[in-house]
Order: structure tokens, then C-alpha cells, then sequence
């Protein structure tokens, strides 16, 4: 088989998610996401799942779609763009038979993936076992091994610590201060500084900690809890960072793509 022809079911289609599905559609392969019908991605500008508000969405050059079916799913495939549709349980792969599936909901444990779903199924991060659940498990723990392919075993424990930007990891995140609906009028790549408000939930403020930039925040009027990451903000403030894939993103789908090109020459 040609590798260029290989059909990829992405699960997921946040930002890590987004990222296997451009570096897999960079490579030529069909690509398909599946999404719930109200996703809830933080860095919105670099999350295919964004398809679901705005039916199209381009990041970094690749076109993905909002389809309902199979159907759209070819027509998506003819026309070189990725096909995302919402379907949770990922239903679709009994029609398309993919070759690769790619679980990147992040969801921390594993929402049903299975060794039998395509020829190769890959997971990223906790919540697989490489030969249990999965063929192979993608370290996503930032550090020396992000990117690792792990082919038997587990991959590294949750931190529970976000990433650390310019010596910075909790104080970048915006948490929801309590249950509520969160009302902002910021947006993404706002440039804001320590203790600006970036919106309220049932009238408590959500504030910034760092001055920076607005790199993840979600949609204005989403249903939110106490303590429910909502947004970020980038101490570095290039703007540009945005509305680019990150560099936890493309060390994680290069390892992806590692483990395909490895299983398919063989």
C-alpha cells in the first residue's frame, strides 16, 4: 500500500488533535475528526473543532470541514481538505475502515479505543496501554521524552502541572471562579496585563495573574464550573503565537507520524 492513500481517523479535534490532522494531511494521508456536538477548545484558533461553530476552519494552510456523513466525508477526501464530523463514538470508522486511528481527545483515560479499531491505532499520553489498548502510545508529558513512542507499557504519569511558558506554568492558566456562564468581550491575541479582568461568571471576575497575550480563551457564553480551565495567556506576548500549532503539538504528531511511516514500510 501506498502511504500517501492511507485513511487516518483522528478522535478528537482540539488543539493536539489538530496538529496530527495537519501534519498527517501535510503527508498526503485522508484524514478524518470526529468531534461531540459542543466542544469546549481552549486555543480556538488552532482547534479544528471549531468547524462545529463556523462549518470551515483553516489552520496553518489545511482546510478541515464541518460533514454530516459519509458522503461528505469523500467529498472532503476529493477535494484534499479534512473531513470533521460530529460523531463522539466514532461511528464513521465502520464505514471508512481506516487504516490509522489516532486517539487525541486527551480525555486522560481511554473513552473506548480499541487494538481492533484500524491496523494501527495509536493513543496519546495517559490512559493507554501500548499492546493492551493500543499498537503504540505517544508520550505527551512535556520534557526529554515528549514525543517518545512507547510500543509496550505506559506512557508517563500526569503531572497535573500545565506547561511551563517562560518559567511560568499555573499563573498562565484562567480558571472559571465558580459555576456559571462565562461572559468575556476579549478575545484571542488581546494583549492585557496583571489583574485585568478577562470576564466574569454569574458576576465573579476572572482575572490574569501575567501580562501577556491571549493565546487560549473559550467562546463567550459557555457553560462553566469552578475551577474549569478557560482561557490562558502567554507571557512571551508574540501575537503570532496564536494562531500557530504549538511546539508540544508538533513534537507529539511528528512522533505519530514516525510510528506510521515505521508500521507501513515495514
Amino acid at each position: 500500500m501506498s502511504v500517501g492513500h492511507l485513511k487516518v481517523l483522528v478522535r478528537g479535534a482540539g488543539e493536539i488533535a489538530t496538529a496530527m490532522a495537519c501534519r498527517m494531511a501535510e503527508a498526503k494521508f485522508h484524514v478524518v475528526m470526529t468531534e461531540t456536538d459542543h466542544p469546549e477548545a481552549v486555543r480556538r484558533r488552532v482547534a479544528f473543532s471549531e468547524v462545529i461553530y463556523e462549518k470551515v476552519k483553516t489552520v496553518e494552510g489545511k482546510v478541515a470541514r464541518l460533514v454530516d456523513d459519509y458522503d461528505g466525508v469523500m467529498k472532503c477526501w476529493e477535494n484534499g481538505e479534512i473531513a470533521v464530523i460530529i460523531d463522539p463514538e466514532a461511528k464513521i470508522k465502520d464505514q471508512i475502515h481506516p487504516d490509522v486511528e489516532i486517539d487525541a481527545i486527551i480525555a486522560k483515560k481511554n473513552l473506548g479505543t480499541k487494538m481492533t479499531d484500524a491496523e494501527l491505532v495509536i493513543g496519546l499520553g495517559v490512559g493507554f496501554e501500548a499492546g493492551v489498548d493500543t499498537h503504540v502510545v505517544i508520550e505527551t508529558n512535556r520534557g526529554h521524552n515528549l514525543g517518545r513512542i512507547i510500543r509496550k507499557g505506559l506512557a508517563d504519569p500526569d503531572t497535573g502541572e500545565p506547561g511551563n511558558i517562560a518559567g511560568y506554568t499555573y499563573e498562565r492558566v484562567l480558571r472559571a471562579p465558580c459555576d456559571g456562564i462565562l461572559e468575556t468581550d476579549h478575545d484571542l491575541g488581546d494583549i492585557v496585563k496583571a489583574g485585568d479582568i478577562i470576564g466574569y461568571v454569574n458576576g465573579q471576575p476572572m482575572k490574569t495573574v501575567l501580562s501577556g497575550v491571549i493565546r487560549g480563551l473559550l467562546r463567550n457564553g459557555t457553560k462553566v464550573h469552578k475551577g474549569m480551565k478557560s482561557g490562558d495567556v502567554d507571557p512571551r506576548g508574540q501575537v503570532t503565537y496564536v494562531d500557530t500549532i504549538s511546539d508540544k503539538g508538533r513534537t507529539i504528531s511528528g512522533g505519530v507520524l514516525e510510528a506510521i511511516m515505521n508500521h507501513f514500510n515495514a
